[in-house]
């Protein structure tokens, strides 16, 4: 049987960090992009800052009220133009009202490095195996709403 899941921190540990964090957009970014965790955190924590001082959003005032740390979670709003400046585009693979075309499962994704974007969750997938801190596939029935993968 062929591994589904594996377990990767990102480099999170390593970078002095202990405990549980809802940190699953900065360690998916640096599984797949093969950048430092602490370079991907402040990337986004000065992202976060950015966005909410020239925003005027309900996640701008979120972020303001909750503050900058991409510790408990990264808006898309904040997430995707930093992806987008690192050279990945999205590829959406679900739409309004067309159901789920596409599960957490090897053989429904695509090859190479991916970020996995599903419910409440990004998820790094290296040649069909999952790279997290724990099996998210829910057995392979987890909905992928779309991926980022590098643009050549």
């Amino acid at each position: 049987m062929n591994k589904v899941w594996e377990y990767n921190d990102g480099g999170r540990a390593e970078s002095g960090y202990k405990g549980n964090a809802g940190d699953c957009v900065t360690r998916s970014i640096a599984i797949v992009t093969g950048l430092p965790y602490q370079k991907v955190y402040n990337d986004l924590k000065s992202a976060n800052k950015e966005y909410a001082e020239s925003k005027r959003t309900k996640v701008a005032k979120s972020l303001k009220r909750n503050g900058n740390t991409p510790r408990n979670g990264v808006y898309k709003q904040v997430y995707r133009p930093y992806l987008e400046s690192l050279g990945y585009k999205f590829v959406s693979t679900m739409g309004i009202g067309t159901g789920c075309k596409m599960h957490l499962k090897a053989e429904e994704l695509p090859k190479g490095k991916i970020i996995a974007r599903v419910s409440k969750h990004l998820c790094a997938v290296v040649d069909g195996v999952i790279q997290d801190t724990y099996d998210c596939s829910r057995e392979g029935t987890r909905c992928v709403y779309g991926y980022f993968i590098k643009i050549s």
